[in-house]
């Protein structure tokens, strides 16, 4: 049962990349993994509920393939270098969402997100998980005193989607035949750190 959901989830996402998730349909999905229309209704009610499965599936494929597991919060310590400790979680990130089967369905969702309600919904969980954590690891640098925040809240949010943002144009350009600037997420968590650094230490 698992590997024909498993098998059901990837045939989708090769015919969404071949011609766009809102050009495929059931049955194309059940002609792709060689089952019938009605077997496939078996395992899953509709595409948008595929695409769920499939954005689950993928994150955690990924997120095993990178040995990305949860954080060392304990290991915190202070007098630990920020700038360190904000690089390994972005790169963490980077990890998962770089994979290329995770990296083809991020394509696919985000040219799909502003006419397909369950793409968009997809984006919005991305993002809040994305947001969800980056606080999590602020509160524990906030209590380990390494870094001082007026509002954890907000700067976690604020980091979260700096970062969201600069992946974003990162994808873009990379797509576009442009040339990634190396540098940029490296001085974005610089001067981030250095903001937040010199807080703690005054």
């Amino acid at each position: 049962m698992k590997n024909r959901k498993e098998a059901i989830v990837l045939a989708t996402l090769e015919l969404a990349a071949e011609n766009g998730l809102g050009t495929v349909s059931m049955q194309q999905i059940a002609d792709k993994v060689g089952i019938t229309k009605a077997s496939l209704y078996n395992h899953y009610s509709s595409r948008d509920e595929i695409v769920e499965a499939m954005y689950e599936f993928l994150r955690k494929a990924s997120k095993e393939k990178a040995s990305v597991g949860m954080p060392d919060y304990d290991g915190l310590k202070p007098g630990m270098d920020l700038k360190d400790i904000l690089s390994a979680s972005v790169d963490s990130y980077r990890k998962i969402v770089k994979d290329p089967q995770m990296l083809l369905f991020y394509r696919i969702i985000m040219s799909e997100r502003s006419i397909n309600k369950a793409a968009a919904e997809i984006m919005v969980r991305e993002t809040e998980t994305m947001i969800g954590a980056t606080k999590a690891l602020f509160y524990a640098l906030q209590v380990k005193g390494i870094a001082c925040f007026d509002n954890v809240d907000v700067a976690a949010f604020s980091f979260a989607m700096g970062v969201h943002s600069i992946l974003d144009y990162e994808f873009d350009l990379s797509f576009s035949g442009g040339t990634v600037p190396g540098e940029m997420m490296n001085d974005y968590i610089e001067e981030f750190s250095r903001i937040y650094c010199k807080k703690a230490s005054d």
